[in-house]
């Protein structure tokens, strides 16, 4: 395939696709605010309409959502390097369609579950997708920026939908109202996606073709005909940055799946209402939506490691602020600065994973890592359910405090600085 897809030559860059960049951002707003639209109702909804008590139980759906996004996560990785990004965006938004209409009409919580997993495959497919097209437009001068722009617009969706969700079911109603909003969102991404977004692969053979060797030696290993199985060898375990990336991942989602399931429960039992329950729920991805806006840039002036092990250790600490807290002000206070922890973590470990991985094999390098960070959903949910079940609400955020402060460790001591501003001259 010949580094061309118009008339003009190919650019990498921000401002030259300054068209395309933004669109797949709006896209990806419209990503987040598919998961926005359940997160604050349904832990209600399984309580009130169906009667469910066990938080395991009731955390299932979340847990079915991560294990299906992270297994969606590894084949978006593999089929956009294989067949091309945007039909596995187009296939990914498709899988989103029956999703509002299950919750709107579900009879049992079975129905539930399932349009969760739909919605992990929707999740994983063009979430994934639109990481690498950006990553692919961009280079590697402007990753960590475009990394902070696509994550604040699908978690700064999040938030706003969450908001949003829980006003219209305080007002209308736990169903149909807020689920409404999936309907509207998948349309207007179906539209965006099959009309307007153009394919980005000619953009990651033209950064191949630029690609220059970091100075220190470090990565001449991972040449560009890597097979599936030591991508995910090297992602996985073997390259200290992408490993240390990945397990990295997989705690900072292992707080949003406990969060996703646990939160709106624990913040119900101090008699908060939907409103105060849904404004709290929307302050984490909200500060952190927004956070990015600065974090994804700054990791490209001063480096990626020194904010993931921050933001790691700034977790921990917001998640000892939450098990201590028992009102919305104190709640308040944990889940800011959760989400600014997190902010700082988000966007600065996809930018490692572009900085480490080759081209040619950076669609399967970022599947794998979203492999290993979504698996924290389904990790948190169960986690958390089981700890919850036997030692309460509190002792779980306890237990996960534990587990961020050990991997703010684990970051510190293995991962090396792998962003390298004199590589990125090259830029045609």
């Amino acid at each position: 395939m010949s580094p061309r897809t118009t008339d003009h030559p190919l650019r990498l860059g921000l401002r030259p696709n300054a068209a395309q960049f933004i669109l797949l951002v709006a896209i990806n707003a419209l990503v987040g605010g598919m998961v926005g639209q359940q997160q604050t109702v349904l832990p209600l909804l399984a309580e009130t309409e169906f009667g469910l008590t066990g938080y395991t139980f009731i955390f299932t759906y979340v847990a079915a959502f991560g294990i299906t996004k992270a297994i969606a996560n590894y084949f978006a990785g593999t089929f956009s390097d294989r067949y091309g990004r945007k039909p596995v965006l187009l296939i990914g938004w498709l899988f989103a369609l029956p999703v509002p209409l299950m919750l709107i009409f579900t009879p049992n919580w079975g129905w539930v579950v399932a349009a969760n997993i739909l919605l992990g495959i929707n999740q994983g497919l063009t979430w994934s997708t639109t990481v690498v097209m950006k990553i692919d437009l961009v280079g590697p001068k402007q990753r960590g920026l475009a990394m902070g722009l696509n994550e604040a617009a699908g978690y700064g969706a999040v938030a706003v939908t969450s908001l949003l969700a829980g006003y219209l079911a305080e007002q209308y109603g736990l169903r149909p109202a807020p689920f409404l909003l999936g309907l509207a969102y998948t349309a207007i991404a179906l539209l965006l996606s099959g009309l307007f977004v153009k394919e980005t692969r000619g953009h990651a053979l033209l950064d191949a073709g630029q690609h220059v060797a970091r100075a220190d030696g470090l990565h001449d290993h991972l040449h560009a005909r890597l097979t599936d199985r030591q991508i995910a060898a090297q992602t996985s375990l073997k390259e200290p940055a992408l490993s240390s990336a990945s397990q990295a991942g997989l705690v900072n989602n292992l707080n949003f799946g406990l969060s996703w399931g646990l939160f709106p429960l624990l913040f119900a039992t101090a008699e908060l209402t939907v409103a105060q329950i849904g404004l709290l729920f929307a302050l984490y991805p909200g500060v952190w939506g927004v956070g990015q806006l600065v974090t994804g840039a700054l990791s490209d002036r001063i480096g990626r490691k020194h904010l993931i092990t921050g933001g790691m250790a700034t977790q921990a600490a917001a998640l000892v602020v939450i098990a201590l807290g028992d009102g919305f002000g104190g709640w308040a206070a944990g889940t800011a600065l959760l989400g600014a922890g997190t902010a700082m973590v988000y966007p600065t470990l996809l930018a490692v994973i572009g900085d480490v991985a080759h081209p040619a094999w950076r669609g399967r390098a970022v599947g794998i890592y979203r492999v290993w960070r979504d698996l924290g959903y389904a990790v948190g949910a169960v986690l958390g359910g089981i700890i919850a079940d036997l030692m309460g609400l509190h002792a779980a955020v306890w237990v996960a405090a534990g587990i961020s402060a050990l991997s703010a460790l684990v970051v510190a001591i293995r991962m090396y600085e792998t962003h390298q501003p004199t590589s990125a001259a090259p830029q045609g």
